[in-house]
């Protein structure tokens, strides 16, 4: 079997070489990618939890927080595929924490990284089906735990055509805890059986209690973007190519009305600053990248510049001193992108129709009147405009978005019951 996943993986791996090597993926710390680790490493044995990137990091913090808290003497492990989630872990992490990349999924590697890291159990926060590690977890008997999991429409409808492949894999699982009971009907369709799985809510509602954490200290952001009393601040948030286009003619179309109405583009990969940039030349706006700030000419704040943010891990802060929120990857098929954050501190929201990334999140919101739908530029232009005007309906809509948000947590607390009942079987 570990032959078959071997082959698979190499020929996806060689399809998708190329695209590495355009995105420029390659980063420093692929290596631990191939299970070149530390030498010295020396965990014990450590709780590993998998996040691929920003958001899932994020999602699983304040789990990461009450493991090390329950489990002091255990140093935790935890992974990312991304650079940028790597930096996110990063972030939080404690200093005896180790944080690296997942290894590539060949079964050789895993072997090589496992007798590294020896995890006393392993966590994966949503789905990620892995085929070798799991298998390569499950022969030496390390648990393995699912949290905030959730099957998207596209995933489930590729999964049942390879059931037959995906079920022994998916039963070597030990926990499913899992977002919604649409994804546990989903599990069990797919072969899990049902003792495995429980339905303990999204993680992500909890992760919004670090949101002011993070924009603490930032109080003064509008001083540093230069904002004067009377402008306002419109933040595009996670945006793709294709949405930068739509949000800077709506913008144009704002300012006709609203001259003191101030833009900041946050693209999901800030790599994509320099094509922002001349795009909002081509639009005759003056860039400024927010890491350049402190450089900029004195009176630069009088040419009125688009900010850029050109950073990771900073998008809350500048969510923080926002008047209104465009959340991206929602205008065009990318699925969108967390609308969370911006609704914990209080701002109204705004995105487009596809969501499904957060499809049960975005139909959350829109059936209790929590944020706005758009649909295209006039759109976005029409209905920034009501919310610009209208301050109590602005004042309406982060009410009750913030409302949603207080009565979905505890998420994180429920699967830290289930995985403290699990880990209390093991033998150390």
């Amino acid at each position: 079997m570990f032959i078959i996943y071997d082959l698979v993986f190499l020929i996806v791996a060689i399809i998708h070489l190329p695209v590495y090597l355009f995105r420029r993926k390659f980063h420093r710390g692929f290596l631990t990618r191939l299970g070149f680790l530390p030498e010295n490493l020396q965990l014990g044995r450590p709780i590993w939890i998998h996040a691929v990137s920003v958001g899932e990091a994020m999602a699983v913090r304040g789990l990461i927080s009450e493991l090390a808290n329950t489990y002091p003497d255990n140093k935790i492990v935890i992974s990312t595929v991304t650079s940028t989630g790597n930096k996110v872990a990063l972030g939080f992490a404690r200093a005896c924490d180790f944080v690296t990349y997942l290894p590539l999924d060949f079964s050789f590697i895993v072997r090589m990284v496992f007798a590294k890291i020896r995890p006393a159990i392993f966590i994966i926060a949503e789905t990620e089906i892995w085929p070798n590690l799991i298998s390569c977890l499950y022969s030496k008997d390390i648990p393995i735990v699912v949290v905030n999991g959730r099957i998207s429409d596209s995933s489930f409808r590729g999964y049942l055509m390879i059931r037959f492949l995906l079920k022994p894999i998916l039963n070597r699982v030990s926990l499913f805890c899992l977002q919604t009971e649409r994804d546990a009907q989903r599990l069990m369709r797919l072969g899990v059986s049902g003792n495995k799985i429980k339905v303990t809510g999204n993680m992500k509602f909890d992760a919004q209690d670090y949101t002011g954490e993070r924009s603490a200290g930032f109080a003064d952001g509008r001083i540093g973007l230069g904002l004067k009393d009377k402008e306002r601040l419109l933040v595009a948030g996670s945006t793709h190519p294709g949405e930068e286009e739509i949000v800077l003619e709506a913008y144009k179309k704002l300012l006709a009305e609203f001259p003191y109405l101030r833009l900041l583009v946050a693209p999901r990969h800030p790599e994509r600053a320099k094509d922002i940039e001349k795009l909002i030349i081509q639009h005759n706006f003056r860039p400024l990248r927010t890491s350049q700030i402190a450089l900029r000419p004195v009176g630069l704040s009088d040419l009125r510049p688009i900010f850029i943010l050109d950073t990771v891990g900073h998008l809350v802060d500048y969510y923080a001193v926002a008047d209104l929120v465009f959340v991206g990857g929602s205008l065009i098929r990318k699925g969108g992108h967390n609308i969370l954050e911006p609704a914990a501190l209080g701002k109204p929201v705004l995105f487009g129709p596809y969501m499904f990334n957060f499809s049960d999140i975005a139909e959350l919101f829109l059936e209790n009147q929590a944020a706005v739908l758009v649909r295209n530029q006039d759109e976005l232009a029409k209905k920034s405009r009501d919310l610009l005007t209208d301050s109590s309906l602005a004042l309406q809509f982060s009410r009750r978005a913030k409302g949603l948000i207080r009565e979905n947590r505890g998420a994180t607390q429920k699967n830290l019951g289930l995985i403290k009942n699990l880990y209390a079987k093991i033998s150390l």
